[in-house]
């Protein structure tokens, strides 16, 4: 007789070891329809936690590529952002209430198709994110010492596929494009003192490498003007408090930012006056100040170019621009013809990611880099639904994934309660993907095999006066996950 637990884990090891698993496994015994989603992230989440809360009939399983679940939150807010990272504690209560399933280790287009969970599933949810970089599409752009602010986040948040990243920091400038969130809390990373970075859960590979840093300014170049910055103020507030670290906001059109101030939403007035402020501020008075951002605008990357031996970056061309047009919001950008080059020894490019199809049935738009859909639901798919980066593209902040996952969550339910995506045939689930894993040589880990890791990782941390010190290794990872249960 087939027992889901034996193919989860191989063998079953002990008594306790599977009276633990299935602890993990609480559904009801009349659950009618069976639901998967394919990532950890906010975004799966938050639509999971949309279709427990609203129908007790579900069956829900989580799949995710890496043995550790969160996604963004784990490798992507920043290490200094640790109460952005409590919601942490919200996506663990739904991973432990009973109603849902988190498997762990599974490559969805590789270890198991979309079809195959099509086949097993009565719903299948897309929240994978956005997993690929954009590029600007000039000259100099694959040098060395140019990299993705996805690599360079991934580096210091300790992503495993990108631990070994290779970074010149021995230089005494940086430059990053783009003036989002993302670019600014890179710059502060860069810039913040070692005494704060080290008593949060940065990797500690990046830890090490930044106290031996010789970056001293760093520059956000942005090709349109301080009234279309990306960024929040929260960010910006957290980057003019930096400790040590003075400033520079270039304002080029001063009077005309001031004259647009009062048609603005109050949270764009609330930037740009903050703006205005620390543009006036002395920086003199910045005490022990080695240190210094600066915010650059209509700026247009043209061309990187080396230094004169060809191994090192020397500089950022750049067009010099103008904005046409009364329409802040969206101004229309003109060249002016002139050209500047920004001296540095790093480029990271700050411009946005877009996401992979993973499978080649998948109705994809490859220039947006978003599966195509229509209010969460893929485009000629029934019964198969997206959510979050994957959807919408990188855009907006956790709280509103939280708004669209419920969304994508409430879709759902009308769906399966109007027929649409529920057949008569009752689908397997859960059982047959893990047979198949188990017959491929995969290593599913479940939520609570995570908790062992999790434990592991707070207490190294604990060594370090840390939070955590993420596992940075694959294997590892999964043979700690993997230990009996004492």
């Amino acid at each position: 007789m087939y027992s889901p637990f034996k193919m989860w884990n191989g063998t079953i090891r002990s008594a306790k070891k599977y009276a633990c698993l299935r602890t993990t496994i609480r559904f009801s015994s009349v659950a009618k329809h069976k639901v998967c989603i394919v990532g950890s992230g906010p975004a799966g989440f938050y639509t999971a936690q949309h279709l427990i809360k609203n129908e007790p009939n579900l069956e829900i399983d989580m799949f995710e590529k890496l043995p550790v679940p969160f996604g963004l939150v784990r490798y992507g807010v920043a290490p200094d952002h640790a109460d952005v990272k409590n919601v942490i504690n919200t996506f663990t209560s739904i991973a432990k209430s009973g109603r849902l399933q988190f498997i762990g280790n599974v490559t969805i287009g590789k270890d198991v198709t979309l079809n195959d969970l099509r086949t097993a599933y009565d719903v299948v949810v897309l929240a994978y994110g956005a997993a690929q970089d954009r590029w600007l599409g000039i000259p100099g752009e694959n040098f060395e010492n140019v990299v993705s602010a996805r690599k360079f986040v991934g580096w210091y948040n300790g992503l495993p596929e990108e631990s070994n990243l290779q970074l010149n920091l021995n230089v005494e400038k940086a430059v990053i494009i783009g003036q989002g969130n993302v670019a600014l809390d890179i710059a502060r990373i860069l810039l913040t003192p070692i005494e704060i970075l080290k008593k949060t859960d940065i990797a500690q590979h990046a830890l090490q490498a930044l106290k031996e840093s010789k970056i001293r300014n760093v520059k956000l170049v942005g090709r349109r003007g301080p009234l279309q910055v990306a960024f929040t103020i929260k960010e910006l507030r957290e980057m003019i408090k930096l400790p040590e670290v003075s400033n520079r906001i270039h304002l080029e059109d001063r009077d005309y930012i001031e004259a647009c101030i009062p048609k603005t939403p109050r949270p764009r007035r609330r930037i740009t006056e903050l703006m205005l402020q620390s543009a006036d501020t002395k920086q003199a008075d910045v005490k022990d100040s080695s240190k210094q951002w600066e915010l650059i605008f209509h700026r247009t990357p043209l061309e990187i170019v080396k230094s004169e031996n060809q191994r090192s970056v020397k500089g950022l061309v750049v067009g010099i621009n103008r904005l046409k047009e009364d329409n802040w919001e969206n101004p229309h950008i003109e060249d002016t013809g002139l050209r500047e080059t920004i001296p540095c020894g790093m480029i990271i490019k700050s411009i946005g990611y877009k996401s992979l199809p993973l499978s080649d049935e998948l109705p994809f738009d490859h220039i947006k880099g978003v599966i195509r859909q229509k209010e969460g639901r893929v485009e000629g798919m029934p019964g198969v639904f997206c959510s979050g980066w994957v959807a919408s593209g990188p855009v907006g902040v956790i709280a509103s994934t939280l708004q669209s996952g419920h969304d994508v969550g409430k879709r759902i339910l009308d769906d399966l309660r109007k027929g649409i995506c529920a057949t008569s045939t009752v689908k397997p689930g859960r059982d047959v993907i893990l047979s198949q894993l188990a017959t491929r040589g995969v290593e599913p880990v479940t939520f609570v095999e995570w908790e062992t890791l999790d434990y592991e990782e707070r207490e190294r941390g604990k060594n370090q006066k840390k939070p955590r010190e993420k596992i940075i290794d694959v294997r590892e990872m999964i043979d700690i996950a993997k230990k009996v249960q004492s």
